[in-house]
């Protein structure tokens, strides 16, 4: 019991940075869609304009982010002091980097829109008249931003940036009560705040509002059920903590089943789907999952998707392997995803394999060629979000067993 607390708590910071890459997807609520004052004199198109976000959330959860960019650039351009428009378009650039598009161009992008979501949702709540969605907006985007600052490290940024941002969703929440998507941040909060240790949790201290992980599970699952916009990224937040942090590996798999069954022409949630049923030991459901990926990598429309679908189902071999002590199985299927990169439509696929042919190595006890693969990806152009992954498993290697085999 002992070591496996300490693994959980050694995974918590980085668990926390993967679920909460997305912290907050929301649209305004439906008070604001019916009892909202004009914004820039849209009031005809409200509705319109809530159902384009709606739209454009869809379109990122299915990978289509140049579709996502053209709609949310007209919403900017219909609405330049709105800053639902901003905040979205700084969605589709994290949701980019979280699909493996880790460039430096990337990044120096997500930090331009970032701030401007910031700037616009700041300069509604500092003028007379703003309602709860321009509060809404404003503590998502300053959660974002602490989200990017705490996976660099800058804990003392990311507690004032989280401490700004709860103080902006409570005020939401206090003038629209009823407003169901404000639970997902909040509910978020209350979980990992709960879960931290160390200088992240004497940080939390200095905060009105304390961690409760019961809470945070009802809040989630209240948003999932309930919520008109983030109804979907609360199920993605809660499918990350029960798999990789509760393990609690039915409640998982419903939410996985759910979401795949949903956004088709995503592979993530199919593949954790799979992870689900690795880590249920239901083998024969396993297989059906992996033939599911491999038909859709047979019907694909074109050679680059069709490679993204095969190439899942080839990494979701090697988890397999790999939780059942076939290391060199595991590595046989990995050298076959890196044999045909694609850097252009698939980065996921070229520095997760490397961590995983790492992991191999140590959970065999060849430390020395584990650290090799870890290292590789920290030098590596586009690391694909796996160098923060590849940072603590320098410090500590993986155990049998461990969930974050299953990322």
């Amino acid at each position: 019991m002992e070591n496996k607390t300490t693994r959980r708590t050694y995974w918590l910071p980085f668990l926390s940075t993967l679920v909460l890459l997305f912290l907050l997807l929301p649209g305004a609520s439906v008070r604001e869609i019916h009892g909202a004052e004009p914004k820039e004199n849209l009031s005809a198109s409200t509705f319109k304009g809530n159902q384009r976000i709606l739209d454009g959330i869809n379109l990122i959860y299915d990978r289509r982010f140049a579709d996502a960019e053209a709609l949310f650039r007209k919403m900017t351009a219909d609405a330049p002091r709105d800053p639902s428009g901003y905040f979205y378009l700084a969605m589709i650039t994290w949701s980019r980097l979280a699909a493996g598009f880790w460039t430096p161009e990337t990044v120096k992008e997500y930090k331009k829109r970032i701030d401007r979501a910031i700037e616009v949702a700041q300069a509604r709540v500092d003028g007379k008249g703003a309602n709860s969605y321009d509060f809404f907006y404003l503590g998502g985007a300053l959660g974002f931003k602490g989200r990017f600052e705490l996976m660099k490290g800058n804990m003392f940024a990311s507690f004032l940036l989280a401490s700004d941002a709860i103080e902006a969703l409570k005020t939401c929440r206090e003038m629209a009560p009823d407003d169901k998507d404000v639970l997902l941040g909040i509910g978020t909060f209350d979980y990992y705040t709960a879960k931290l240790s160390g200088v992240l949790k004497f940080l939390t201290y200095f905060l009105l509002h304390r961690g409760d992980k019961k809470e945070g599970l009802r809040k989630l699952y209240e948003a999932a059920s309930d919520a008109t916009y983030s109804s979907t990224e609360a199920k993605s937040v809660l499918l990350y903590i029960q798999l990789f942090s509760e393990e609690d590996f039915p409640q998982a798999l419903a939410l996985a089943t759910e979401l795949s069954n949903r956004y088709t022409k995503n592979p993530r949630y199919k593949t954790l789907e799979g992870v689900c049923f690795i880590r249920m030991d239901k083998d024969p459901q396993y297989r059906e999952t992996l033939a599911a990926l491999l038909t859709r990598s047979r019907e694909a429309t074109s050679p680059a998707t069709a490679t993204i679908w095969k190439n899942r189902a080839l990494y979701l071999e090697s988890i397999y392997d790999l939780y059942h002590g076939r290391y060199a199985e595991a590595r046989l299927r990995l050298e076959e995803i890196l044999k045909h990169p694609d850097p252009e439509h698939d980065p996921t696929m070229i520095a997760w394999p490397l961590i995983k042919l790492g992991m191999s190595y140590d959970l065999a006890g060849d430390r020395d060629r584990a650290l090799g693969y870890y290292n590789q990806v920290l030098h590596m152009e586009n690391p694909a979000g796996a160098q923060f992954v590849a940072d603590k498993l320098l410090e500590d290697p993986i155990e049998p067993k461990d969930p974050f085999i299953g990322y």
